[in-house]
């Protein structure tokens, strides 16, 4: 079982996020960096089918600046046993970057090729369904958990009141969401093992970006509560002020 999952490094979900002086980008100063939510899904995934199977190879692969071994590492300390790092630079546009991911895995042999639903940064969810167009593979996107029979990969997506089942013939694309794939922690061993697994860093076949990013800006400031009054007098006013100004009932 041989499994390819592309990966994205964005800043921490939980890190303080502050527009520039140009305003059109962020202030990196002091912003920690690590694998996107959703494709760390993705890997883990990766990693409970190869350990299923007995067999086979994980193998990560990132566009991006060399800084992005960092996030590369993590995911070879997680247990993948490979990674690629296509250097280059990452925009906002997604079928520039579906381009160049398509053109490193055109060709390549592997079972299937996962990715996380969205990237954190930009939550635009094209470059799966994109890459898989570019590739002429089959896609299924918004999968919570998978099981591999022979050629077939049967896909489980949560929609709204249940879950639907999609039957797919391997090799494929999967864009992996939430699910019972809960990423593991790295452990000591697995850490050291890292650093002695092949990583290859090679110039990336770019495409032109059609996508400029003309400006950022903070979110508007909340407005301060008020109080309307006191006790059983002050609900028809609040009443009001929900229908009429918050139209929330």
């Amino acid at each position: 079982m041989n499994i390819i999952v592309c990966i994205k490094r964005v800043p921490d979900t939980e890190a303080r996020i502050r527009v520039d002086g140009s305003g059109a980008g962020i202030d990196k100063t002091g912003i920690k960096y690590d694998l996107s939510p959703y494709d760390a899904f993705a890997v883990e995934a990766a990693l409970r089918l190869k350990e299923a199977a007995g067999e086979g190879e994980v193998t990560l692969l990132t566009l991006g600046e060399s800084s992005s071994q960092e996030t590369l590492r993590k995911g070879l300390a997680m247990g993948a046993d490979r990674a690629v790092l296509l250097t280059g630079e990452v925009t906002l546009d997604g079928l520039a970057t579906a381009k160049t991911l398509a053109a490193e895995l055109e060709g390549v042999e592997a079972d299937l090729f996962l990715l996380g639903i969205k990237a954190a940064d930009d939550d635009q969810q094209q470059v799966g369904p994109m890459v898989a167009a570019l590739t002429g593979r089959p896609c299924v996107s918004g999968v919570s958990s998978f099981e591999v029979n022979g050629s077939t990969a049967t896909c489980h997506r949560e929609v709204e009141g249940g879950s639907e089942v999609v039957e797919v013939d391997m090799p494929a694309v999967l864009c992996m969401t939430k699910g019972p794939n809960e990423p593991r922690l790295a452990a000591l061993k697995g850490i050291m093992a890292a650093k002695k697994k092949p990583l290859e860093e090679k110039p990336a076949t770019e495409h032109a970006s059609r996508v400029r990013l003309a400006s950022l800006s903070e979110p508007p400031a909340r407005a301060p509560g008020r109080i309307v009054g006191e006790g059983a007098d002050a609900v028809p006013e609040l009443v009001r002020l929900l229908r009429e100004e918050a139209n929330a009932i």
